[in-house]
């Protein structure tokens, strides 16, 4: 058989940008991941090379200086990013999104005027949707857009932002008294410019400082603060005639996003099992290499038949998505998957690795802490259960 985790039908462009990302993430991530990662540095020479390959143009429209390419080129695109360093996967995500969003729901103004500099990684996007106490129920989301003449005016505390820092558009989900009559009719996604940095990077809006993790680091994760924000109805995603539609456009968003956590997990996992198959190659006890006692051999099976899985559900989820078809459940599934399994089999890369794993000179031991974060990341596990459970009684409803 083929190595794990190949795709059948692609394109040769896709073939190409593939192997062109693959090769990056051997000679420009792997050699300085564990460095930057340990040090929670910013990775800006591996950013460089990355606005170089028109990588956060990659699912930009051509008319706005982008590639045009798929949900599922990305999503693979992604998946050799993880493979790589999942830190580097999380900076484009929140931006792919947000281009995504504008692209599906912008105006004509905000697309002639953010798509092709974000194309060019000139502006780079943050998806701000979570604050402080709600967790997963959005519903529950405090900060507020007032309307004042033309304008609003935005409060609130915003949290869990990647990218919050170095964006300098975020899309973010307040409330909107638009007399709805459900909770998410009066809900609105406004994009917020502001300077990248920290500190006050637009009037009225603060950007503290970075949340201190257990993994997933070189790449900030911050609150928003944002007090007295006025900005004008033309800053709503879509333009003033969309307001009440936010909700919408972010579970849109959010559904892409979950292809993404799927393909981080599933370049997660392949690369815990290269570390894993090459050291039980390498490594003896008793007499022989760790790989031919049977105890590790069943283990290295199951690890890749997970890999396999995961990828074929993640691949499902982003083809039926780029044929505009709804793919919400699909999505959840191939997150829930890819993402409990990846925690699997990252764990048992880690076992296979005996004590030498609970080092910080092996990279598996950077995988264990990256890991986790797959499993709440765009929705926990639970929610992706919800989702699924329900479209399923919905389909086979008696």
């Amino acid at each position: 058989m083929a190595r794990l985790a190949q795709t059948p039908g692609l394109t040769d462009v896709q073939q190409s940008i593939l192997e062109t990302v693959r090769e990056f993430a051997d000679k420009e991530i792997i050699p300085h991941a564990q460095r930057l990662e340990h040090a929670d540095e910013y990775p800006t020479d591996i950013l460089d090379g990355m606005r170089e390959m028109g990588l956060f143009g990659l699912t930009i429209d051509e008319e706005y200086g982008g590639l045009g390419e798929s949900l599922l080129t990305y999503a693979l695109v992604v998946e050799q990013l993880s493979r790589g360093w999942m830190s580097i996967s999380g900076i484009v995500n929140t931006h792919f999104i947000v281009a995504y969003l504008i692209s599906q729901h912008g105006s004509a103004e905000q697309k002639a005027r953010l798509l092709p500099k974000m194309a060019t990684g000139e502006v780079r996007g943050a998806f701000s949707m979570s604050e402080p106490e709600t967790g997963s129920d959005v519903s529950a989301i405090k900060s507020r857009a007032v309307r004042d003449g033309d304008s609003y005016v935005l409060n609130g505390q915003k949290m869990w932002l990647t990218n919050g820092a170095y964006s300098s558009v975020v899309a973010t989900l307040v409330k909107t008294d638009t007399g709805a009559e459900s909770v998410y009719g009066n809900m609105s996604t406004f994009l917020l410019e502001k300077e990248p940095g920290f500190g006050e990077t637009a009037p009225g809006l603060t950007i503290p400082g970075k949340i201190d993790k257990m993994g997933y680091k070189g790449v900030e994760t911050t609150e928003m603060v944002l007090d007295g924000v006025t900005v004008p109805d033309s800053a709503i995603l879509g333009g003033a005639d969309k307001v009440g539609r936010g909700f919408y456009q972010m579970m849109d968003g959010i559904e892409v996003g979950r292809v993404n956590v799927a393909a981080r997990a599933c370049g997660i996992s392949i690369r815990a099992f290269e570390l894993a198959v090459g050291y039980a190659q390498q490594r003896k006890t008793f007499g022989q290499p760790l790989a031919k006692h049977q105890a590790i051999a069943f283990k290295l099976a199951e690890m890749g038949t997970k890999i396999e899985a995961a990828h074929a559900l993640m691949v499902n989820a982003a083809r039926l998505k780029d044929a505009g078809q709804r793919n919400d459940v699909e999505a959840g599934m191939a997150k829930l998957l890819a993402s409990e399994y990846c925690a699997e089999v990252v764990q048992e890369a880690f076992r296979i690795h005996g004590g030498y794993g609970y080092s910080k000179e092996y990279e598996i031991e950077r995988l264990m802490r990256e890991a986790p974060f797959l499993l709440i990341g765009e929705g926990t596990s639970e929610i992706q259960k919800t989702i699924i459970s329900r479209g399923l009684l919905k389909e086979y409803k008696l």
